[in-house]
């Protein structure tokens, strides 16, 4: 899992300097996790979501937000609460999750908006 900052974003998920409207940038569909280091339920959901990288190597990239670090990234997509998860498949708009979702959950999310074709 990779942790994202502003530049790394733009180059791996959208470059919002160079477009307006959403357009992808990665070659996999994506999901990232909107944490912080002093939040108990991202504590909680950073082993699942490590556990998910492994299990879904090469079909989908898992990154993390650091949203004290990376302030403007957070505003961007109105985090108010953590953990946020943004769900990013290749085509379409991504998809937002508020809260600590469980392991099946999220494989559910994966499996329903990550890998359609």
């Amino acid at each position: 899992m990779e942790k994202l900052t502003k530049d790394t974003f733009k180059e791996k998920i959208f470059d919002f300097d160079k477009h307006k409207d959403w357009k992808f940038e990665g070659e996999l569909p994506a999901i990232i996790d909107f944490y912080a280091d002093w939040c108990g339920p991202c504590r909680v959901v950073a082993p699942v979501l490590e556990e998910l990288s492994k299990e879904y190597a090469g079909k989908i990239n898992i990154y993390k937000i650091d949203t004290d670090k990376e302030q403007e990234l957070a505003a961007m997509f109105g985090i108010r609460s953590i953990p946020s998860i943004l769900f990013v498949p290749k085509a379409g708009q991504p998809q937002m999750a508020m809260g600590a979702l469980p392991k099946d959950a999220l494989k559910d999310a994966i499996t329903s908006v990550l890998l359609t074709n």
